[in-house]
């Protein structure tokens, strides 16, 4: 099941909202502080419902993660309840049951495949990959290494440890939430109408960002790039399906976080932001801290800083980490070579390009950047590495032609698509959202009901549009749930 299906929309959401609602009565109605309501049921109704939502997909993984969940369980309190030599033994033994899941489930089969290359024979087996097992599979190490550095208290309610990992609205392609984050929000939050205003606002952005946006693109890019195409695809239409698809992936996995934030705020959590705005960046570093954030602080804080960060083996550290980054994207010698493409980059970048940025215009930056990071797509969409030959081939005019009827009719007929696709790839929202205030008066009661009004016809427009799209729709999964 995905956020941007008229079942989750008109089934699933409407029933999880009401059983939610009763859930929170009960519990005010048992609370003996009326200040403090107890969250047994409404956690209870969520760890149903998120089971639910993973089961939809995965019947039998389903038990997986509540095994994964619980043997996680165990090992936070035998980390807390250690000393000396013990605790890190203990955190040790949890780091790599976890590591060891992830690897039989994601990578057995790609090792076996390439055993070949030392000489050795093996049957590859065919295990298929558990959709988010990426994803709470890293948050579970979050939660062990938080106890282990007493960031987080360990918890001691299976059922509320099994709500962090299970939770629907960020299972299955995250955001990577962190324990710390959202580790008193599992038994003290509060919701205001306004939390309530801004995650439905934001949860319809994020389904607008998927729907109008990144499903369409994804057409296009798919009508160029596929492998039938390559041997005959111009110039243009190379460089249309790859821009295609940089816009596709990046509207992609933003809206769906966008949803899963927007869902999140609407209960009480607050998520950290994973997107700001990427493709407004003036160089690859400044990318990286702005695409798939909860990604890259991960690798930063349990993998880079560890080893040494910029105090010693600075090029070691950087190639490792952007190792493991492809790696965690599949299992696949695209996805290492996509990662060690960027550490090559960053580490130039810091050298070279970062104390001199200022020396040339801004614009000049940002072309540098997006064309590396448009030809770093070009890596990562192409999982066959003869695919992924030809497709550069055609990049350069390989194939000698440079134009087709087929790239004027991607550009005229779609041309209001691409101009929608650049405008909202920039902070617009946060400047029209200023507008009312500067116009009318910030904290005026106008400008707050210009706001709500605008805010109210947009959700309308978007969800209208939205629901169009999807009745008939055949491709509508999100990208990431594949990593």
């Amino acid at each position: 099941m995905v956020f941007s299906d008229l079942f989750f929309l008109f089934v699933f959401l409407p029933a999880f909202i009401i059983c939610y609602q009763i859930g929170a009565w009960l519990d005010r109605r048992m609370s003996d502080d009326r200040n403090h309501p107890l969250f047994t049921v409404r956690n209870g109704v969520m760890v149903v419902f998120s089971l639910v939502f993973y089961a939809w997909g995965e019947p039998i993984y389903v038990f997986l993660m509540i095994g994964a969940v619980f043997i996680n369980y165990l090992s936070g309190l035998w980390i807390a309840a250690a000393k000396g030599r013990w605790r890190r033994f203990a955190l040790v033994v949890g780091l790599a049951l976890n590591i060891a899941m992830l690897g039989v489930f994601k990578y057995a089969g790609f090792i076996a495949s390439n055993l070949h290359i030392f000489g050795i024979e093996a049957d590859i087996p065919e295990i298929a990959l558990p959709i988010g097992i990426s994803f709470y599979t890293f948050q579970s190490i979050s939660y062990l290494i938080d106890v282990y550095r007493c960031a987080a208290d360990v918890q001691r309610k299976y059922s509320d440890l099994l709500l962090y990992i299970s939770m629907f609205p960020q299972l299955i392609a995250g955001p990577i939430v962190r324990y710390d984050t959202v580790a008193r929000e599992l038994s003290n939050r509060s919701v205001t109408p306004a939390d309530v205003s801004d995650g439905v606002f934001r949860f319809l952005l994020g389904l607008g960002k998927k729907v109008i946006l990144a499903n369409q693109f994804g057409e296009i890019a798919d009508g160029f790039l596929a492998s039938s195409n390559l041997g005959d695809v111009s110039v243009c239409g190379a460089w249309i399906g790859i821009l295609a698809f940089t816009f596709q992936i990046y509207f992609d996995f933003s809206g769906y976080s966008d949803m899963a934030i927007g869902i999140g705020r609407c209960l009480g959590f607050h998520f950290n932001e994973n997107f700001d705005h990427p493709y407004c960046s003036r160089s690859i570093t400044e990318f990286w801290r702005r695409w798939h954030m909860s990604l890259g602080s991960f690798f930063r804080d349990y993998v880079y800083i560890p080893l040494g960060g910029n105090r010693r083996h600075q090029v070691i550290n950087i190639l490792l980490v952007w190792f493991l980054t492809g790696m965690w994207h599949g299992a696949s010698w695209n996805f290492i070579l996509w990662g060690l493409y960027f550490a090559v980059i960053l580490m130039v970048e810091k050298k070279y390009i970062l104390p001199r940025i200022n020396m040339l215009p801004r614009l000049v930056f940002h072309c540098y950047a997006m064309l590396l990071v448009v030809l770093g797509w070009g890596i990562f969409y192409f999982t066959d590495i003869n695919e992924m030959g030809r497709f550069f081939h055609a990049l350069v005019g390989g194939t000698g032609i440079f134009w087709q009827f087929a790239d004027e009719n991607a550009l005229r007929t779609h041309f209001w698509l691409w101009i929608a696709a650049v405008v909202f790839s920039m902070p617009v929202r946060s400047w029209v959202s200023r507008i009312p205030g500067v116009v009318m008066g910030h904290g005026s009661s106008v400008a707050a009901t210009t706001e709500m009004i605008s805010r109210t016809i947009v959700s309308v427009v978007v969800l209208i549009v939205s629901v169009a799209l999807l009745i008939g729709a055949t491709n509508n999964a999100f990208l990431y749930t594949r990593f």
